[in-house]
């Protein structure tokens, strides 16, 4: 018999959609500012709060809270473009502000949830015929 209390999820470790949301203001604040990747998003998100909530709803449902995110999150970024160093970049940006937002503990799972999910979007927006073409924004 296993008399453990299961552990909270990753969403209420660090502080539940509040401070989630915190993480994502602050994130996007520099990843529009960002050469390598500002103006890809400049170009495909017209509506700013919408694009957070609907990103807070991803990252929601992926680290154990309420999931409310539903859509084709890969699909959509299959006619952006984007290549190996837009890759880079914004990974390179989610680990610095989960390290600087987040407990040790937590930013390292953070990342390691976000690099996982980068493997597999690489390899659907990579190897997708329509991955040369643009299209639809990413809101």
């Amino acid at each position: 018999m296993n008399d453990s209390v299961p552990s909270a999820s990753l969403f209420d470790r660090i502080g539940g959609r509040p401070k989630l949301q915190h993480l994502l203001k602050y994130f996007y604040a520099d990843v529009r500012q960002h050469h390598e990747i500002a103006p890809i998003f400049a170009a495909h998100i017209t509506d700013w709060p919408a694009h957070l909530e609907k990103i807070a709803d991803f990252w929601s449902g992926a680290i154990g809270g309420p999931a409310r995110y539903s859509g084709p999150m890969p699909m959509k970024h299959i006619p952006l473009g984007l290549e190996e160093p837009h890759f880079q970049a914004w990974l390179g940006l989610w680990s610095r502000h989960c390290r600087t937002h987040l407990p040790p503990a937590e930013a390292e799972e953070l990342i390691a949830i976000a690099e996982t999910i980068g493997v597999r979007l690489r390899q659907i927006v990579f190897f997708h015929p329509a991955a040369r073409t643009r299209g639809p924004t990413i809101n």
